[in-house]
């Protein structure tokens, strides 16, 4: 093992990063340590390069995660977008990990938009990792059960939209859309879709009691705010603004932001509302318990009028046997 040196400071003011998302031969922008005995150790400055010889050692001694001091979060965060499609790319991977490397890069990434909705650079790095998740799913056949595997199940505005992106970039290619224009258009709006929340104060997002009437008019204007937020940039495709403003139209013209009906609503929209409905369902939120997978689907489909029947019926093969026990 390389020469390592304690570093008197909180274990709290670091984050686990996996190994496998450290690629050879890097000159890396931050220092690396483990921890041991709840102690936090400096194994490797960032002024060295991460070797094969470094990787093969912690290897050897059952190390598969290292750790980052908190204040570097962002260099990391940027070293994985860098380098994402390089690591879908590696064999030696296993396909557990990469998805895991790529959910956990995705969920950061939205916390970095919603923090800063209009800056145009966040934007291309949505349009970026979008991009790369496309690119696993078209080349790796397990890769939806493997990222779905790793869906958190406690909402958060950031990991729901990493669901509801991963869910229609699934059920998009799963009924036949291939073309990787039209996956990026849907998964870069699926993964903004709530990007007009940013709009909503968070008293009222958390809010456990039921919403007042003005206030369950401000949450209905969040699909129009995301499409304006998203349109000041003037960054991504057109197509990918139908996730943005139609996830919350029905099929019956009960939603909104416009209570269109069926044939005026864009099929990006209705992919979108229903993988929203559905992760919303099954995620622990503050004011409810989550929904198994079953219930849930049982639910949706007896709101005959709500979503399109045929896409909802795909996106029941898709989920699969393993995730519909109980039928």
């Amino acid at each position: 093992m390389d020469h390592i040196h304690i570093a008197r400071t909180k274990t709290a003011d670091y984050f686990p990063i996996h190994l496998e998302s450290l690629r050879i031969d890097s000159y890396l922008d931050f220092d690396l340590y483990l921890k041991n005995n709840g102690k936090v150790i400096l194994f490797r400055a960032s002024n060295m390069p991460f070797t094969e010889k470094t990787k093969v050692n912690l290897l050897e001694n059952g190390v598969s995660e290292l750790y980052i001091s908190m204040v570097n979060r962002q260099s990391y965060q940027k070293y994985v977008e860098t380098n994402i499609k390089e690591i879908i790319r590696d064999g030696s991977i296993d396909e557990p990990t990469k998805s895991r490397i790529i959910y956990d890069c995705a969920t950061q990434l939205v916390k970095d938009v919603l923090d800063k909705p209009t800056l145009g650079e966040n934007i291309k790095r949505s349009q970026q990792i979008v991009e790369s998740t496309v690119f696993y799913i078209l080349s790796e056949e397990s890769s939806f059960h493997n990222l779905l595997r790793l869906m958190s199940f406690d909402y958060t505005t950031y990991s729901h939209s990493v669901n509801v992106c991963t869910f229609s970039l699934a059920l998009a290619q799963y009924i036949g859309i291939d073309d990787e224009y039209a996956l990026n258009a849907i998964g870069t709006g699926a993964l903004l879709h709530d990007i007009g929340k940013t709009k909503i104060p968070e008293s009222i997002l958390l809010k456990r009691a039921a919403l007042t009437e003005q206030e369950m008019a401000l949450i209905k204007r969040h699909p129009e705010w995301g499409a304006e937020l998203a349109q000041s940039t003037d960054l991504i495709p057109k197509e990918a603004y139908y996730p943005i403003i139609q996830h919350h139209e029905r099929e019956d013209g009960s939603g909104y932001p416009y209570g269109l009906y069926s044939k005026d609503i864009h099929i990006f929209g209705k992919i979108a509302a229903i993988a929203d409905v559905f992760d919303a369902m099954t995620t622990m939120r503050v004011y409810r318990a989550a929904v198994d997978t079953f219930p849930a689907l049982m639910t949706m489909y007896s709101e005959r009028d709500s979503f399109d029947r045929h896409l909802l019926e795909e996106f029941t093969l898709l989920l699969g046997p393993t995730e519909l026990t109980g039928i």
